[in-house]
């Protein structure tokens, strides 16, 4: 075969990924939070880019003005004059009077001038003054200005946190330096429940200690308020709040340190173990069940983000479903193109010229990249609408199995950007508010050979069978699924199970415990409090 050299032409399409298109991908995906956050770095960047502003300027001081005019329609002719200025009717007539002398006035008053004008006008106003109540946020010291509106949020206390909780004990309890510095670092270790690591011989590594001298400032820390906090383990919480309570004798150690079985309702493993009867175990249940497994959660925490859902689903008028993007959390940007010709006027340099043009490109694709990520949100909410409207219509039990692939081709959409779309979004229907990716769930395959189901309703379905199954009749995973394919449900064992495990629905073993126990202790009540009110012959 000979090599040679030879020029060709040849024409062909190919997608180019540039940065404009990989960041209109990027913006695809981002949560309604992210996005904002986006843009706001534009806005900061880019100078042709600003805010839309969709509130009237004016209108304010009309209204404000109205709200303190006179309510029988009298105004203040005086220029200048304000609402306080205006007089009543007939005033300005009393004034001008000539009222006579000392006498004549005390006479026509049947009193003494001193009894009616005991101060002077000047002294009378300083005093009412001086002892009228602030106001105004500038006469409580707060602000410049105390015509303008503040923030009542800025005289809210700030939420006290477990670890501002702890460190405020902690300057009570030790005054050694070393004593502190080892305190302080065990308390940035306590978690939101009020838990420390199992393992602290780190800590005494890094704080270059001894192991005692972390434990004896550990035995003070599990003394403070809230009691329980600094526990290493759940035991260790719940002993050091029985000692708290003086409950902590040989029989409640010995429940304390079996609570597997206690987890299991083994209870006559538990009355061996402690050496109780019957009467005693159940109280000292009843004792471990009133105190608190996590203590630290009564304290604030970090502050969550509440969920803003992007797309709303109502009823509409005709029986369907009225889809509609929330319009708040859409972000307003124009761009500025009276700013840009204005610019292009005056400016000389090449590479000036270069930054400007260069802006308006990207602020240009910015708006057109946020309105087509908003078409596209609300034509794949709106395919899924339609395609589950069974479940807006009667429940989670009518939700169809459903794929990506299926929504893709309905609106003629690649099946990535669909789930770019679906990825951090929320729908606020009548059921509640859910990610999109909710409705997107697997098949499985009908017995009778019929439709699909969807796998989220398989999982309702076994819920609803447990929890309506009797206390003596705890349905087993085999019974599940004999249940299933009667009612044309083909599914295996190990499906039920694993749907069930991952609902933390305990099994079959574990639930004919639980109930039974529950059963007991109703029917115990129940006995005694017939003993106790005894019908009469």
């Amino acid at each position: 075969m000979a090599l040679t050299q030879r020029l060709e032409f040849r024409q062909s399409q190919s997608l180019v990924m540039t940065p404009q298109l990989m960041q209109a991908i990027k913006l695809l995906q981002l949560s309604n939070l992210d996005l904002t956050t986006f843009v706001e770095e534009e806005l900061e960047r880019n100078p042709l880019l600003e805010r839309a502003n969709d509130e009237a300027s004016g209108g304010e001081a009309p209204a404000e003005a109205g709200q303190f005019s006179d309510s029988d329609g009298g105004h203040n002719d005086e220029p200048g004059g304000g609402p306080g200025e205006a007089f009543e009717p007939g005033q300005e007539e009393w004034m001008s009077k000539d009222l006579g002398t000392r006498a004549e006035i005390e006479q026509t008053l049947d009193t003494g001038l001193d009894n009616v004008f005991s101060e002077e006008p000047a002294e009378a106003a300083a005093r009412n003054a001086q002892d009228a109540a602030p106001t105004t946020y500038t006469e409580w010291g707060g602000g410049a200005s105390g015509d303008e509106d503040y923030n009542l949020e800025a005289f809210v206390a700030a939420e006290v946190t477990l670890g501002d909780h702890l460190a405020e004990q902690l300057s009570v309890a030790f005054t050694a330096p070393a004593q502190r510095m080892i305190g302080q670092y065990l308390i940035d270790l306590v978690d939101e429940a009020g838990y420390l690591p199992p393992d602290l011989g780190q800590a005494a590594e890094r704080l270059g200690a001894s192991q005692q001298e972390v434990e004896d400032v550990l035995a003070v820390l599990q003394k403070f308020d809230p009691p329980g906090v600094c526990a290493r383990n759940l035991s260790e919480c719940l002993a050091i709040q029985l000692r708290e309570l003086d409950r902590y004798d040989p029989a409640m150690q010995a429940l304390v340190e079996h609570l597997d079985l206690l987890a299991k309702r083994d209870i006559a493993g538990l009355r061996k173990v402690c050496g109780v009867d019957d009467e005693d175990i159940a109280d000292m249940i009843g004792e471990m069940r009133r105190l608190n497994p996590k203590p630290g959660m009564k304290f604030g925490a970090a502050r969550l983000q509440t969920m803003v859902p992007d797309v709303y689903v109502r009823p509409g008028p005709d029986g369907g479903w009225h889809v509609e993007l929330n319009s708040d959390t859409l972000p307003r940007v124009l761009v500025n193109q009276t700013y840009y010709s204005e610019l292009s006027k005056k400016i000389g340099k090449d590479g000036d010229k270069s930054y400007f043009t260069d802006a308006l490109q990207n602020a240009t694709w910015l708006v057109r990249a946020l309105d087509q990520r908003a078409r596209t949100i609300l034509k794949v909410a709106t395919e899924i609408v339609r395609q589950q409207d069974g479940f807006f219509t009667h429940g989670v039990a009518h939700l169809r199995p459903l794929n990506l692939k299926a929504v893709a081709d309905a609106i003629q959409m690649h099946e990535s950007t669909v789930s770019r779309v679906t990825a951090n979004k929320y729908m606020a229907t009548n059921r509640g508010t859910f990610e999109l990716k909710y409705f997107f769930t697997a098949s499985i395959a009908s017995a009778d050979g019929g439709e699909a189901h969807s796998a989220e309703a398989v999982r309702h379905h076994i819920k609803q069978l447990i929890d309506s199954e009797a206390p003596a009749a705890i349905l087993s995973d085999d019974t599940i699924v004999e249940r299933l394919r009667a009612s044309g449900i083909d599914i295996a064992r190990r499906t039920v199970a694993k749907y069930r495990e991952a609902m933390r629905i305990p099994s079959s073993v574990q639930r004919r415990r639980d109930k039974q126990s529950a059963l007991g202790n109703v029917l115990s009540t129940a006995m005694s409090d017939r003993s106790r009110n005894p019908e009469p012959a």
